[in-house]
């Protein structure tokens, strides 16, 4: 039974147990009645998501006409599709980003900080510029321990050291009001020649190209998570191959190799609403259209088995590590065999057209492509949180 916020409670004296079911299921009576809202108004773009990144409709009405005090330097700022914002230093470039710093207690506090550091990391990646310096505010929640504290900040420094990162400023503190994951937020700067920039703009012409396929971070983290949904369907073996993709979460590695080749007009971290979503902001950015061919994407058969067990469609799954790549045609077979040399799968999925022909997905027949405006990531996520705490209310 669950007790929903609005339902009077018939007695005051009801059992602790009770209290306790009432309080779980708060959260998800407001997920419920949020989820009902935007389910409503599916046709107006401007509305906030539930959860989860706003929509590039809503950021280009509401948040990009208001950037402050226009500024020459910034050669590229704000934009839906472009993970980094550039300032021109002459001869050199100054590459930013900033992300939440994203501490999922329940991967263990090590572990999580390593995916926090590559999470901000990799959208400097993908400009063609190496991550260099981090300045990181730690937002901590009340009940974090000086232990978890020192552990996370020793994983924090052991995994900038191995990616040549310095942490240059911060603040840390405690406050009311602040929980786990989202515990602070981070940027990461890089500072290169302008030539070594890859500012984000497919041609027509252009091949794409996606590294390791879809529902990459959905993966990971949902087998991390709760891993007796897929024990209830899987052996052992697959639940823990599907746990080891987390550390596939990263694209700091996979777009220096992008780099290295050349080539590359286009470099896109495929994060919340996954490989469709960022594949429409790109081409939005960029003002294209794109043929993609969808049995040409790599999808990673762990990827599948987990997505199917929580019924997820992968391609607008959250995939923090999958790379999407727009690169001169001529350059497509030296970038893949550079990628696959490092262990690194990836394929040529399509191509860059004109705007005007459309943004299409073919699979037998051409359906348009569409931005996911929701990530079916963090409903299964909230649901099955709720699911775990009722269950262990219930106990």
């Amino acid at each position: 039974m669950i007790i929903l916020p609005n339902q009077p409670l018939k007695n005051k004296r009801e059992t602790d147990k009770n209290r306790r079911l009432y309080k779980a299921n708060s959260r998800l009576y407001t997920f419920i009645i949020n989820q009902k809202i935007i389910y409503n108004h599916t046709t107006n773009q401007q509305s906030l998501p539930i959860l989860g990144k706003i929509h590039p409709d809503f950021f280009n009405k509401i948040i990009y006409p208001r950037l402050g005090a226009a500024d020459p330097k910034v050669l590229i700022g704000p934009r839906a599709g472009v993970d980094f914002g550039v300032i021109d230093l002459g001869d050199e470039v100054m590459v930013l980003s900033t992300d939440p710093f994203y501490i999922a207690k329940e991967l263990g506090i090590k572990k999580a900080a390593w995916f926090a550091v590559h999470i901000v990391a990799s959208d400097v990646a993908v400009s063609g510029i190496q991550p260099k310096y981090l300045t990181i505010d730690l937002n901590l929640p009340p009940e974090m321990t000086e232990h978890e504290l020192s552990l996370m900040w020793e994983a924090v420094d052991e995994e900038c050291k191995k990616l040549s990162i310095n942490i240059i400023t911060g603040h840390t503190a405690r406050y009311a009001g602040c929980n786990y994951p989202m515990v602070g937020g981070a940027t990461v700067i890089g500072i290169g020649k302008k030539e070594k920039l890859i500012s984000p703009q497919a041609r027509i012409g252009d091949v794409i190209i996606i590294t390791k396929g879809p529902a990459i971070e959905t993966t990971g983290l949902l087998a991390t998570y709760f891993p007796d949904v897929l024990k209830n369907k899987f052996d052992d073996t697959t639940v823990t191959a599907a746990q080891e993709i987390y550390y596939q979460m990263s694209t700091v590695k996979d777009a220096a190799i992008v780099a290295d080749v050349g080539g590359a007009t286009a470099m896109h971290d495929a994060t919340e609403c996954g490989i469709w979503g960022g594949l429409y902001e790109m081409a939005k950015n960029s003002k294209v259209g794109m043929n993609i061919y969808q049995d040409a994407i790599i999808v990673q058969s762990i990827v599948q088995k987990t997505c199917a067990a929580f019924n997820i469609d992968p391609y607008q799954a959250i995939s923090e590590g999958t790379l999407l790549v727009t690169a001169d045609k001529n350059k497509a077979k030296a970038i893949i065999t550079a990628l696959k040399q490092e262990n690194i799968p990836a394929s040529i999925c399509g191509e860059i057209i004109a705007e005007n022909e459309g943004l299409n997905i073919i699979k037998q027949i051409k359906i348009p492509l569409e931005h996911p405006k929701i990530d079916p990531f963090w409903i299964c996520f909230e649901d099955q949180l709720t699911k775990k705490a009722n269950k262990n209310i219930a106990k």
